[in-house]
């Protein structure tokens, strides 16, 4: 036991532990502070969130309003290119397609399926499109030609550099395309220029008519003299006689064909101007061995005509009728009245025993350029049936392969 001096007294020392009245009043009173503090920190705190969600809201209204606006834009920008009468083509760095309207699609596909890429598209079309890509930026109209299934097409080719990053990235833009379909101007082009050695070649082919035309006359004249000065009549002076008419035949269808001037008709006596056509074209005859006959019925009516359009028709026709018969056979050429629909007409028939006309080419025997054969210019029946349309009058033939051919002429009667 402990001294009674060393006690400690139980009663004083429970008051020492007790706090004291100013201390928990200290104690509470900051925690009101504190609280007070804390509430207005949230209060703050809140209004932050509220502003911040109200601020949110706003911009996520406006992100949801461009992004509505890009669409519409984008849509807009779409239909803008898909409407484009030109073709546009949109490649990355990696030549790869990444954007293509319908009229491009329409002008380089050509029915086929997605090409991705100028590699491919360079082989479906044959067309080397990757070189394209080797020149200058702002290259405009190369022209290139693509072999289509039926036809070329040719297109216009311009590009221009859209994008050109540091990096080179495969996915980057690097140019977009402007393709245009030039094949109308470069075939009308092409007529043109048809057009123009044709007329050229019609001025040349006059020239030298009109220049072969007066020997041609002086020659039929000293082959006359000749066989007057001889007395007789030659074998050599006949072929020559032929071959001068059928010079002149050759040469009078070349100024029909590119003259220009109409045909002045006239009271025409058609059967003698068929018989002098007949007799011209004789010699001709009786050099290819041929049996050349005219008949003429009493009835053949006159026509408004011309005269020598009509010799050369006959000759065009006799001659054509000669080249296509073999030696011994028959060219009969006759004339006649006859009534079609009603209106009084003068007939001219010109049958032959030769090879006949192929059914398949029947069509195109009065094309200017057109020969059966290859062995002539192409021009005598074309000639014939320019003359006889000037002269109000009809041409028509029928033919059997091997037994003969049957042009029959008909012209309005006067």
């Amino acid at each position: 036991m402990l001294p009674s001096s060393h006690a400690i007294p139980i009663k004083k020392l429970g008051a020492d532990l007790s706090p004291s009245p100013q201390l928990l009043a200290d104690a509470f009173s900051e925690f009101i502070s504190a609280s007070v503090v804390l509430e207005a920190s949230y209060r703050d705190l809140q209004r932050e969130v509220t502003r911040l969600s109200a601020e949110l809201t706003k911009r996520n209204a406006a992100l949801t309003s461009s992004l509505a606006e890009n669409d519409r834009m984008r849509a807009a920008l779409q239909q803008m290119l898909d409407s484009m009468p030109c073709g546009v083509l949109v490649l990355n760095h990696a030549g790869r397609i990444v954007m293509i309207n319908p009229e491009c699609r329409r002008l380089i596909y050509q029915g086929a399926t997605w090409i991705d890429s100028l590699r491919e598209l360079s082989n479906r079309s044959g067309v080397d499109f990757e070189a394209l890509t080797e020149g200058p930026d702002n290259q405009f109209d190369s022209e290139v030609c693509i072999q289509g299934e039926t036809e070329k097409r040719w297109l216009a080719v311009g590009k221009r550099k859209l994008f050109c990053g540091p990096s080179h990235q495969p996915e980057h833009l690097h140019s977009i395309w402007i393709l245009r379909d030039i094949s109308a101007s470069k075939l009308a082009e092409q007529e043109r220029e048809a057009a123009r050695r044709a007329a050229t070649l019609a001025e040349i082919s006059t020239i030298l008519a009109h220049e072969i035309r007066n020997p041609l006359a002086s020659m039929e004249l000293f082959a006359d003299l000749i066989e007057q000065d001889l007395g007789t009549s030659s074998q050599w002076i006949a072929h020559l006689r032929a071959g001068i008419r059928l010079l002149s035949g050759t040469v009078n269808n070349v100024l029909s064909l590119n003259s220009e001037t109409k045909t002045r008709l006239t009271p025409v006596d058609l059967v003698r101007c068929v018989r002098d056509g007949v007799e011209f074209v004789q010699p001709i005859a009786v050099q290819a061995g041929l049996s050349l006959s005219f008949v003429a019925a009493a009835d053949t009516p006159e026509v408004a005509g011309n005269q020598e359009a009509i010799r050369q028709i006959v000759l065009n026709i006799v001659c054509n009728a000669i080249r296509h018969t073999e030696a011994g056979g028959q060219v009969a050429v006759s004339t006649s009245s006859a009534v079609r629909e009603g209106k009084a007409l003068a007939a001219v028939e010109i049958c032959d025993t030769g090879c006949g006309i192929d059914e398949s080419i029947i069509h195109q025997i009065f094309d200017a350029g057109f020969s059966a054969t290859g062995g002539t210019p192409g021009l005598g029946l074309a000639v014939c049936k320019r003359l006889i349309a000037q002269l109000g009058g009809t041409i028509r033939v029928s033919s059997c392969l091997h037994e003969g051919s049957r042009f029959l002429l008909e012209f309005p009667a006067i």
